[in-house]
């Protein structure tokens, strides 16, 4: 293509077409003097408006490495060769080159300073934007009603509200405020900003109103959760005759997911359809958000199939519903389609997917789609870094984990949380409250979730003199009206024992949920409460909240270490006959417990072949267990055999389990054999330990422990104790000794079990009439439990002791327990 050539021939053309209707006629041969004199009046320069012409045509071509050479080759620029070029770079997302034509120009129109600002803001970069709005006010350069709305069109993030203010004056001192443009793209900053207040002033303040004035506030309502004034906005929009956009019956819809109103979203899709809108692929997919939204899969599902045109976010809302739901193959499913569509890559449900392999603990599937962001260039986004930070975390690869947490470009409370709530997840408690210190110290506020975290850590070290500071701070952040803090302090104090700050804390909620009944309740069925436990499961049902999977395990769990059998068994049978839940592994683990503990084993045995699936470890040990109690050895061997042919192993319970049967039935010979079975297959048995907090220090104490520097005193105190215990008619069992020894020798060894030196220590370490805590790593033998019950008759205190199975209140001489545990 050849370059267009302005020529005096064309020129006179030009001039002679423009002239024709002024009078007097103009003589012919002073034509070309004419126009010669207008070029140098204007300023025109021919070349320069060739040159510009094939920018302009390199630019539309994508062209835009031409496009520089022939601008940098121009001998004499304009201020529309400039302008082009910003906006050409401004197209192609490089914002540096544009900025460097910009600082170059000497001078700048409105137009010039405009495209500079909607570049910035449409990278929501609104105070560089703003920044670049104050200079060119100071250049002398006025503003019109375009570079208004494009500055606009970048605020909306909360942080930025004073700026926006500033720009509302200026627009109204310069009168733009009557410009309909200017007061939508004004009042929808205002929304988006969480300025609900000056939004509805600004709109009751318009002269006029158009369909966009409705569309922004009831999408800032909707957002904001005032979802009775965006639906009846909605009303009044219909009522003055605006016709509905696909925005509105997106920001509607939105009201009624938050309104929790099927019915209202189902007449809103009836009202779309008439109105012709519900295949608009934006209508469509606001529909199949509020379907996934209200568990309405299905007609989600039909929708989905039967649109005319989809885009990459309605396979987003697809696959984030089915997620929710946990439908994780068909969310995969649908992935593996959309990866064969032509959709923005960058725009995939990366983040789901992540969250994904988080929950189904796939570290495969998730590096697979961190390689797929990687290609996508996704992986800078802060919601698919989060989600990098929370799949490595929960999949146990922390390394990983906490490199991609420390490139983030921005770490707000979600990825803190992540990694915290993780190592919590793992056991690793410790780890997870320096990562809380860290946060604090780095000033990023915590959130409900973050205290969830924390203070099921703090309760999991036992630590009451944490958890209290943890309080406060959850009291001074402002986060106590949170549901989910308050259920983490029903759950903490619960776990620590203290049952009575628990009760508490829950009846001062001023909000409660399923999540704070099932915290209630399993504080009760922790601390052996049957009574308690099912009288709050059966308040709770009156109050109309929905037990899930959660409440029927506390519930069946208190069943079991009451002895609640006929109830335990008609809790369970309601499950699936009236509340229509499907009971999990975790459950007949529970019922398993429960008829082995009673010595129904033939039940128990029953039940185990019906179930959906195979016995685990935790069914066949509790079966282990009873037969200890009840002393089957017919059937522990038969538990035992199934354990050992297990390929992993929790640890050395069930070899421990076995050899007590053999030890107290004096069958030494067979104790011989199951510790060598033990030794040779590389498991060894998990010391039991015992500690006690005194004076914010963690005293930690194990079997015949000399370490204690107060050692001395310790065992002084036991000794006084044992003559006053024998007093009491404590007469020790030496059953639970299990080593073939001397029955002197086998006494003299239950004196210092674990929890009954950390019992003697915090007696000599803290003032008479005090309650005492104790937290042990494995089960309480029965003599110890015998002991504790003497002593706390004793010293006149309450003495709490924390073991592997619950918690035991031991007060004059009775432990809360009954004896069965």
């Amino acid at each position: 293509m050849k370059p267009y050539r302005i020529t005096n021939a064309a020129l006179k053309g030009v001039a002679s077409a423009s002239l024709a209707a002024s009078k007097p006629p103009i003589p012919h041969q002073n034509v070309e003097s004419l126009i010669d004199a207008r070029i140098i009046k204007t300023g025109f320069d021919p070349f320069t408006c060739r040159s510009n012409f094939q920018v302009d045509n390199f630019l539309k071509n994508g062209n835009l490495f031409q496009a520089r050479q022939l601008f940098d080759e121009m001998p004499n620029r304009n201020t529309v060769s400039s302008n082009m070029m910003i906006s050409g770079y401004v197209k192609s997302g490089d914002l540096s080159s544009a900025r460097e034509i910009f600082n170059a120009m000497v001078h700048r129109t409105a137009i010039t300073w405009t495209i500079l600002i909607g570049a910035y803001s449409h990278q929501n970069q609104f105070c560089e934007a703003f920044k670049l709005f104050v200079d060119m006010h100071r250049s002398g350069t006025d503003p019109d009603y375009v570079t208004f709305a494009t500055l606009l069109s970048g605020c909306n993030e909360p942080q930025v509200h004073k700026e926006l203010i500033q720009v509302h004056a200026c627009i109204v001192k310069l009168g733009y405020d009557l410009r309909l443009m200017v007061c939508n793209s004004l009042l929808d900053s205002y929304c988006k900003t969480c300025r609900l207040d000056l939004a509805r002033q600004v709109f009751k303040e318009m002269p006029e109103r158009d369909s966009v004035t409705f569309n922004a506030l009831i999408t800032g309502y909707s957002k904001d959760g005032i979802n009775e004034e965006a639906i009846r906005l909605f009303t009044e929009m219909q009522n003055l005759g605006f016709k509905p956009s696909d925005f509105t019956f997106a920001g509607v819809l939105g009201a009624a997911v938050g309104q929790d109103d099927l019915a209202l979203g189902q007449q809103i899709h009836g009202f779309g359809v008439k109105a012709g809108y519900v295949w608009n692929v934006f209508v469509g997919n606001a529909l199949l958000d509020f379907y996934s939204k209200h568990d309405s899969l299905v007609e989600a599902r039909k929708l989905f199939d039967e649109m005319p045109e989809l885009d990459g976010i309605s396979y987003n809302v697809m696959v984030t519903g089915y997620s929710w739901v946990e439908q994780y193959e068909e969310s995969i499913k649908l992935f593996r389609e959309l990866q064969f569509t032509k959709f923005d890559r960058r725009q995939f449900p990366f983040a789901t997917m992540l969250s994904i392999a988080a929950n189904l603990l796939d570290l495969q599937m998730g590096q697979q789609i961190h390689s797929l962001a990687i290609v996508a260039k996704s992986v800078q986004e802060l919601v698919v870094g989060n989600s990098l930070v929370d799949m490595y975390a929960k999949c146990g690869r922390f390394e990983a984990a906490d490199k991609i947490f420390r490139t983030l470009a921005h770490r707000s409370t979600v990825p803190w949380t992540a990694l915290i709530s993780a190592y919590v997840q793992k056991g690793l408690y410790e780890e997870g409250l320096n990562l809380f210190n860290e946060m604090h110290r780095a000033s990023v506020r915590p959130d409900p979730a973050t205290f969830a975290s924390i203070l099921k850590a703090s309760s999991n070290l036992a630590s009451l003199s944490l958890g209290k500071q943890l309080h406060s701070f959850v009291v001074r952040s402002g986060s106590m009206s949170s549901v989910f803090s308050g259920s983490a302090l029903v759950d903490f104090y619960a776990k620590c024992g203290s049952i009575k700050d628990a009760i508490r804390i829950f009846q001062e909620m001023p909000e409660r949920n399923i999540i704070s009944w099932n915290a209630l309740i399993s504080a009760y069925a922790h601390n052996g409460d049957g009574e308690a436990t099912l009288k709050s499961f059966e308040q709770m049902l009156k109050l109309d909240f929905q037990p899930n999977s959660v409440s029927f395990l506390s519930v069946l769990s208190a069943c079991s270490h009451c002895g609640l059998i006929e109830k335990g068994l008609q809790y369970f049978k309601s499950m699936t006959h009236v509340h229509k839940l499907v009971p999990k592994r975790e459950h007949y683990s529970c019922m398993v417990d429960l008829l082995c503990r009673a010595g129904r084993f033939d039940e128990a045995e029953k039940l185990m072949a019906e179930m959906p699936f195979d016995p685990d470890e935790i069914m066949w040990s509790s079966v282990l267990n009873s037969c200890r109690i009840h002393k089957n050895q017919d059937l522990a061997k038969k538990a035992a055999e199934h354990l050992f042919k297990m390929e992993v192993l929790r640890d050395a319970s069930a070899y421990v389990s076995m050899s007590n049967i053999y030890a107290a039935a004096g069958q030494w010979e067979s104790v011989g054999k199951v510790k060598k079975a033990m030794k040779e297959r590389g498991i060894r048995k998990v010391p039991a330990f015992s500690w006690v907090e005194i004076k914010h220090k963690v005293h930690v104490f194990q079997v015949n422990d000399q370490k204690h520097p107060q050692m001395k005193k310790i065992m002084k105190k036991i000794d006084m104790l044992s003559k006053k215990m024998e007093k009491e008619g404590y007469k020790p069992d030496t059953g639970c000794v299990l080593h073939d020894v001397d029955e002197k020798m086998k006494i003299e060894s239950l004196k210092y079990h674990s929890e009954r030196l950390a019992i003697a220590f915090a007696l000599i370490s803290t003032p008479k009439g005090s309650p005492i805590l104790v937290m042990k790593n494995l089960r309480a033998c029965t003599d110890c439990h015998a002991a504790i019950k003497v002593i706390s008759k004793i010293v006149r205190r309450e003495i709490t002791v924390r073991d592997s199975s619950r918690f035991h209140h031991f007060k004059d001489g009775f432990c809360s327990c009954g004896d069965y545990w």
